[in-house]
């Protein structure tokens, strides 16, 4: 397996088994080596330009992202698996590639100028004190919105054909036919119409479904039937055969899906929530599918991760789970997309995919 390492900070203690302290340190040398006597060996920037320092964080793949950047040209890099090891190295580092960092370290992390994560969510990142004001946050758009869309028409398929009873059927040798009804005309709503919502409202209209939509900023109104704003939440629910639920969480946004909203809904319909488990008051959606006023709640987020076992959640037979796995992601397109917005940094052009840490979003 080929670590890498390229700046550790000298005196600082190796944190791990004695084996990767000793591997460490031999790559350190080797890296360090290879970085001062050959240069940068950069693909996007021969000339000799500004190459920061790029700290990448995340506590079981660091290593796989650094071998992707290293496939694509860059080498000004540092690896970090935990938080001695990001405090170590974060005082040197400009651009911060990560999962998951340890946010309270920004607090001594003046050189620290632009946070790439390597996920869609950004709600922990957005509301943290630590981030100054002076540090640009981008997340990774364009790359989750098919496979999130697939698993949602995956599932209301699913339902609405009655698959599960063909299948019971079939256990039985039962040839019983029976009649299950089609998608076309059905109104699907998709509450936030960002990137993903977008992808869930193309391979929406590809069934010929009426297509509602709601966020706040209006900017993509122009891709869905009809547009609904933040105060027209009961009037865009009570429309829905297929709700779906790709807001980002903010204080806005928190439980929004409660009884009030979950009473005006269809019996006939289906929830689907894709985008943050704190969307939904999970109270509230136990006691409305244990009183069946709804046909289906999809859920692959979670007020709590792991979902705790003894959730009523998982005992409920209209309710579908599936441990966050909608939107995958892929360390090759992530490392590519952080890659597209380096070259973007460092020639001073806008970024991909930039936070407004006050929006929440």
């Amino acid at each position: 397996m080929f670590l890498l390492m390229v700046r550790q900070r000298g005196g600082g203690r190796p944190c791990g088994s004695d084996l990767s302290c000793l591997l460490l340190s031999i790559v350190n040398k080797f890296c360090f080596q290879w970085q001062t006597n050959e240069g940068m060996d950069m693909d996007m920037d021969d000339g000799g330009g500004h190459t920061p320092l790029v700290l990448i964080y995340h506590q079981t793949r660091a290593m796989e992202y650094a071998r992707e950047l290293l496939k694509l040209g860059y080498r000004n890099i540092a690896v970090a698996s935990n938080r001695e090891e990001a405090e170590r190295l974060i005082s040197d580092a400009e651009a911060l590639f990560c999962w998951r960092f340890p946010l309270a370290l920004l607090d001594d992390a003046e050189h620290v100028q632009w946070i790439q994560l390597m996920g869609a969510g950004v709600e922990d990142i957005a509301a943290s004190p630590h981030v100054k004001e002076w540090m640009v946050v981008t997340r990774v758009t364009g790359q989750f919105g098919q496979p999130i869309a697939e698993y949602i028409l995956a599932f209301v398929l699913y339902v609405v054909k009655q698959l599960d009873r063909f299948r019971y059927q079939q256990a039985g040798a039962v040839w019983s036919p029976f009649m299950t009804e089609t998608l076309s005309s059905q109104t699907l709503a998709v509450a936030g119409i960002g990137s993903i919502g977008e992808e869930i409202v193309r391979l929406g209209r590809a069934f010929q479904m009426n297509v509602i939509g709601l966020s706040e900023s209006g900017r993509q109104a122009h891709i869905v039937d009809r547009h609904y704003t933040s105060g027209q939440w009961e009037e865009f629910a009570a429309a829905a055969d297929v709700l779906v639920l790709s807001l980002p969480l903010t204080e806005a946004t928190r439980e929004v899906v409660n009884t009030r909203i979950l009473s005006v809904m269809k019996e006939n319909a289906i929830l689907v929530n894709i985008g943050r488990g704190g969307l939904i008051a999970e109270n509230d959606l136990i006691e409305h599918m244990s009183n069946r006023r709804l046909r289906a709640a999809i859920l692959d987020v979670f007020q709590i991760e792991p979902l705790p076992s003894d959730s009523p959640l998982w005992r409920l037979p209209n309710v579908y789970i599936t441990p966050h796995v909608s939107g995958p992601s892929s360390v090759p397109e992530v490392s590519r997309f952080f890659f597209e917005n380096l070259q973007r940094y460092m020639s001073t052009q806008p970024l991909l995919g930039v936070v407004d840490c006050r929006r929440g979003y």
